[in-house]
């Protein structure tokens, strides 16, 4: 795990946080989130969820929460975007493994994996009821940028030591940015859990000792997610009665309740 780059150095360039020109009065501190005075995110405010998935460790089932976050929102009749701030594009071949099926578009996908992702996103999502960011795999300047444009942010984690002592640097990035953008609300989420493990029952506990919250929902380890991957489907179309599409449902139901 690479050490965390110092906030002066990695954030003094971006374009929320330039410096003010000199005055007479007192000008406010200047933050790698802009200054100390409340940081508004983007244009983005106001939409009922802009949501960022993040963390640095790979296969913790991001892109899988992402889109069925994402579709969710949009069987429920709400008009849904993804952004997907991940160089592999794993979103985006999903949505095009679904076209390929001759599945109908559930919502709007768009590739943007950029460190301009805050600057161009108001544009991309501006008729949006929803904002999924599906973020990248490590902590960068595109991270970065996602928890600019973001208003709440999902920290995918296994029930696993190796996830949390990986998610370490990105609490620590939250924090700090929620000193100066305290609109900003994120909590972990429990993701691939097996219930017959002992640490999968152990999970939960061990957050506790997070500085960050966790959500009550959680979604297991289960075939049928794999399955609707595969076939660019979400595990509610594949199984709309099985538990998976019950977690699903439960998790996005407490995302909408969850205070921005």
């Amino acid at each position: 795990m690479s050490a965390l780059t110092p906030i002066h150095e990695t954030w003094k360039n971006d374009n929320n946080c330039r410096r003010p020109k000199k005055r007479t009065a007192k000008t406010p501190k200047t933050t790698p989130f802009g200054t100390a005075k409340t940081v508004r995110s983007s244009k983005l405010e106001g939409r009922a969820m802009i949501v960022a998935l993040l963390n640095q460790k790979g296969g913790v089932g991001k892109t899988t929460l992402a889109t069925h976050i994402a579709g969710e929102l949009a069987l429920r009749g709400q008009h849904v975007v993804l952004l997907d701030a991940d160089p592999q594009g794993s979103s985006l071949d999903w949505t095009q493994r679904r076209s390929q099926q001759g599945l109908p578009r559930l919502f709007s996908a768009v590739g943007l994996a950029r460190e301009t992702l805050h600057q161009e996103a108001p544009e991309l999502t501006r008729r949006a009821d929803h904002v999924i960011i599906d973020g990248p795999p490590r902590i960068a300047a595109l991270a970065r940028s996602a928890l600019l444009a973001a208003e709440r942010v999902l920290i995918p984690v296994q029930p696993s030591p190796y996830d949390l002592w990986a998610s370490a640097e990105m609490v620590a990035l939250i924090r700090e940015a929620q000193v100066f953008r305290p609109q900003l609300a994120a909590a972990f989420v429990i993701n691939r859990r097996v219930s017959t493990t002992v640490i999968g029952r152990e999970a939960r506990q061990a957050l506790t000792e997070q500085p960050l919250p966790a959500l009550r929902s959680e979604v297991r380890q289960r075939i049928v997610f794999a399955d609707s991957v595969a076939a660019g489907r979400l595990a509610r179309e594949t199984a709309p009665d099985s538990a998976a599409a019950q977690e699903i449902t439960a998790l996005v139901d407490e995302l909408l309740r969850w205070p921005s």
